[in-house]
């Protein structure tokens, strides 16, 4: 298991977090975890949409930093240490008009300092939306 130490993060408290930011604003919600993955999902609407009624790629890649860093977050000490996001990239696959869609992070690489997580973004079909690769920075907490 690669969460600190050795406990399963808490869905409610990673969804709590983000209530005074984007997360909010765009309907995250972490909902299911397993001992080497975390998944958050986000609602195709109003929300998430670009001009011509389809999921916004913008809204694709807040959905894989938020999933990314938060699972990153939970792998350290965190009266210690934060992680913040140093690049992301993304390749969008398919259009989503509505429904939900669901952000797995999965780790490629837990370095001291710094963490490599592929995000897969799927429709509520399992149908491949978006990949994307974020690496994420692990600093001290007082740099922050």
């Amino acid at each position: 298991m690669i969460w600190w130490n050795g406990a399963m993060p808490s869905l409610e408290r990673l969804t709590r977090m983000g209530t005074k930011a984007m997360p909010a604003l765009l309907g995250i919600e972490f909902d299911d975890c397993g001992p080497d993955w975390i998944r958050a999902r986000m609602p195709v609407d109003e929300r998430t949409h670009q001009p011509f009624g389809r999921l916004h790629g913008g809204a694709s890649v807040a959905l894989a930093e938020t999933v990314g860093s938060m699972a990153a977050a939970m792998t350290v000490d965190p009266d210690k240490f934060v992680g913040v996001g140093m690049e992301i990239n993304a390749n969008h696959v398919r259009p989503v008009r509505d429904g939900w869609v669901y952000a797995t992070a999965r780790p490629e690489a837990l370095g001291r300092t710094t963490h490599v997580w592929s995000i897969r973004i799927e429709d509520g079909e399992g149908r491949l939306v978006c990949v994307s690769r974020l690496t994420v920075a692990i600093i001290p907490l007082d740099r922050k």
